[in-house]
């Protein structure tokens, strides 16, 4: 799964959890641009996107994320391995 294919599918995640239809992530957005996303609803999308990918971040992979890009890169890698 490409990175286009993987920021597509964390878009609908956060839709989903934010019940926010509207949302069109970008890779360049962060935390700050998107309504509600707060340090609760952080922990509620980062366990979506590991149940969806099936996957589980270090706690130190998720502090080093500057924006949803970095986040759909570290989910590429952790794909491919």
């Amino acid at each position: 799964m490409d990175t286009n294919a993987i920021l597509k599918e964390v878009n609908n995640i956060f839709k989903l959890v934010l019940d926010d239809d509207d949302i069109d992530l970008q890779r360049n957005i962060t935390a700050d641009e998107v309504d509600d996303w707060d340090s609760l609803n952080h922990i509620q999308l980062i366990v979506g996107i590991e149940k969806y990918f099936k996957i589980r971040f270090s706690s130190s992979q998720i502090r080093s994320w500057l924006n949803v890009g970095e986040m759909c890169d570290e989910i590429e890698t952790m794909l491919s391995d």
